[in-house]
């Protein structure tokens, strides 16, 4: 077996390889007699001829680990080497240990960024930005690179004779791309800044940077990231518009009888937000059976959601197709509706720049520039208002809080893709929900706004046990989030709080939908933030979903947690609609859906539950939750109130009634009239 300096060694030990093999005969009939030099050009030649792109290294996605960055110099432990990454961000604070770029200590040409690939490999380009501060402007203009096989000996790129130099950055958050002439294989590289923004003497060298390159395969297969990732053959690419649309009619093809494709709306630009039903009635709500929701995509450039629902539904098909018991009786017990992009337009501009050059922001807010998550009707403010105005608590309502006149107003600034999500969310009883975000990897719960508008402050909800339960459901299945020796994605050390926190705990979010959401109607909802990457490269998707095939599934299964039941007319056994269901102790009730079921989520425990209707008389019961996958039935019969089911009963009579009334009338009539003629 070959060890990397193994197979350096019968070439000039720092002799750069370029990585071109122009007769491509050579390669025929593969000898392991052949040198490594000549093995290592040849094996997948093919492949490397077909494609001129190399994926990133992973420094924007951590799968370059911290120990793989080294400088030549840093200013402080926050502007080390291990911040030179790609879109990382930095904290508020200037100068603490997470700021936003590497900056090195020393301002001369003789500074730079090394990546250790930790193998051979065939560097192809390089991107780059400036510093993320809110404080400092700081950005590399030009810059050299060289290669090394053993970061002692390093040779230049270069450009025909000449050393060659590259454009760097005029702004400090614009990816931009620098293609070598030709690539070269090498196990080191280093990014070596010439000039730079100056300020005076304020000027430093900060850059964030990544890595394109194409390892070499190992014939002796020695390294275990060349195993298999996932077993699950499904579509795994960046999907367009009309390319996501084909998929979810080739899943709705293969699988008509659970399948059903439908829209809620359109985007700003005329794009339908299309919704893939999964159950095994589609286009019906069954009585007793939840509604589940996801949403992905509501920041276009969040594109890690999207894709992960593309493959969730391909996945429940298949699986579904083959008897899976777990897929079955979610597919029988669950309608589940699969949002894979809110925000369509958003994701077209940020698609056609590219995973690694679209930036932080581009693609983020609607075709309009609005921020969809912002942009709900802030229910809290009226909710809180509420509050300090009522003095009695037992006339205030905690629940289906209306929404202002002034949203619904033309003139309100709301987006269509939001509007069409709210009719959706009112059209559809939904129980549970999440949307999938990307940029760190956290489940936040709600309240995501704060109630003095402070940055950021804990603003729990009456159900925040349960909450807590849910956001845990999700982190602790997930396979990044659940590693303890993960490194955090930018400015904030999640790993501490178990990778969930109090939305509001973080910052403050006014018109969220996970608040609105709870607020409004009776449906639960979290947000599930993916990945450090927003915009993950196409050879980053099938470990992502492997990461998160086992936490999409169990986040579902806990719509069925709780307690269950319908509210029915206890004389017709009619369901009453909009009964209110309220458990002792917690300060948030919901309502029964149109046929008189309701499902109220809840972690195990013993409560106090009252069902109550206008016109019927209350009715309580203790409902024992348990740890079961099935949640507890807890049916409620209601009683009309005594003058209305006396006037009912009336009215029930009908004509028989007015017989006897006129006949009673009648003799009245006679009686007054013999009367009079005696008199």
């Amino acid at each position: 077996m070959y060890s990397i300096n193994n197979m350096i060694t019968p070439f000039a030990s720092h002799f750069m390889l370029t990585a071109t093999v122009h007769n491509r005969q050579e390669c025929k009939g593969v000898s392991s007699r052949w040198s490594p030099l000549r093995l290592f050009l040849c094996v997948n030649q093919t492949a490397w001829a077909s494609s001129s792109e190399c994926p990133p290294l992973g420094l924007e996605s951590l799968k370059v680990k911290d120990t793989q960055l080294r400088a030549s110099s840093y200013k402080r432990r926050g502007l080390g080497p291990h911040r030179g990454r790609l879109n990382i961000q930095s904290g508020i604070e200037d100068g603490d240990i997470y700021d936003g770029a590497w900056c090195a200590h020393e301002r001369d040409t003789k500074q730079w960024l090394e990546v250790d690939a930790l193998r051979l490999t065939r560097f192809t380009g390089v991107i780059l930005q400036g510093r993320n501060s809110i404080w400092s402007w700081d950005v590399v203009y030009t810059y050299k690179v060289q290669f090394s096989n053993d970061s002692q000996l390093w040779t230049a790129c270069m450009n025909g004779t000449q050393e060659a130099v590259f454009q760097g950055n005029r702004d400090a958050e614009t990816p931009v791309l620098a293609v070598f002439n030709t690539s070269t294989v090498a196990r080191y590289i280093r990014i070596n800044p010439q000039t730079w923004y100056q300020n005076g003497t304020q000027g430093n060298i900060c850059l964030r940077a990544e890595v394109l390159g194409c390892t070499l395969p190992d014939p002796n297969m020695a390294y275990p990231w060349q195993t298999q990732v996932t077993r699950d053959t499904l579509d795994f690419r960046h999907h367009n518009y009309n390319e996501m649309r084909k998929l979810m009619k080739a899943v709705n093809e293969a699988c008509p009888n659970i399948t059903r494709v439908y829209s809620i709306g359109k985007s700003y630009n005329g794009l339908q937000l299309l919704v893939m039903e999964i159950s095994d009635n589609p286009g019906t709500h069954e009585l007793g059976e939840p509604e589940f929701r996801y949403v992905a995509g509501m920041h276009g450039n969040e594109v890690l959601g999207r894709e992960l629902l593309l493959n969730l539904m391909q996945f429940m098909c298949r699986e579904y197709k083959l008897g899976n018991q777990r897929v079955v009786r979610l597919v029988e017990d669950t309608r589940i509706h699969l949002l894979p992009s809110m925000n369509p337009d958003g994701y077209e501009m940020a698609f056609k720049k590219g995973s690694e050059l679209s930036g932080w922001t581009l693609g983020r807010y609607s075709y309009e520039g609005i921020d969809m998550n912002h942009n709900f009707a802030d229910l809290n403010s009226v909710m809180w208002n509420a509050f300090e105005l009522e003095t009695n608590r037992s006339k205030l309502i905690n629940h289906y809080f209306p929404i202002p006149e002034q949203y619904n107003s033309k003139d309100a600034f709301v987006a269509s893709e939001t509007r069409a999500v709210i009719s959706w969310m009112q059209k559809i009883p939904f129980v549970l929900g999440a949307n999938l975000h990307g940029g760190e990897l956290v489940v936040t719960y709600p309240f995501d706004m704060t109630r003095d508008w402070a940055p950021q402050e804990h603003t729990p909800t009456p159900d925040e046990s349960f909450f807590r339960w849910l956001a845990v459901a999700y982190a602790s299945t997930n396979q990044v989030m659940s590693n303890p020796d993960r490194r955090p994605c930018h400015n904030k050390d999640f790993i501490r709080y178990n990778n969930i926190i109090n939305g509001a705990a973080w910052h403050n979010v006014p018109g969220s939908m996970n608040d609105f959401s709870y607020l409004h109607t009776n449906c639960f909802e979290v947000t599930v933030e993916l990945s450090c990457d927003k915009f993950p490269h196409a050879s980053e998707l099938p470990i992502e979903w492997e990461n998160n095939r086992e936490s999409l599934l169990v986040y579902v299964e806990q719509v069925h947690r709780g307690i269950k039941g319908v509210v029915r007319d206890k004389d017709t056994e009619a369901g009453i609609c909009n009964a209110i269901i309220q458990v002792e102790d917690i300060d948030h009730h919901i309502r029964s859906a149109a046929s008189g079921d309701y499902w109220r989520l809840l972690n195990p425990g013993e409560y106090r539950v009252t069902a109550s209707a206008a016109g019927y008389l209350p009715s309580s019961r203790t409902c024992q939750v348990m740890y079961d996958y099935f949640p507890t039935v807890c049916d409620f019969h209601l009683v009309k109130e005594p003058r209305l089911r006396l006037k009912e009963t009336k009215l029930e009579k009908g004509g028989q009634l007015t017989r006897e009334l006129r006949l009673r009338r009648l003799r009245k009539l006679k009686v007054a009239g013999r009367r009079a003629k005696t008199m």
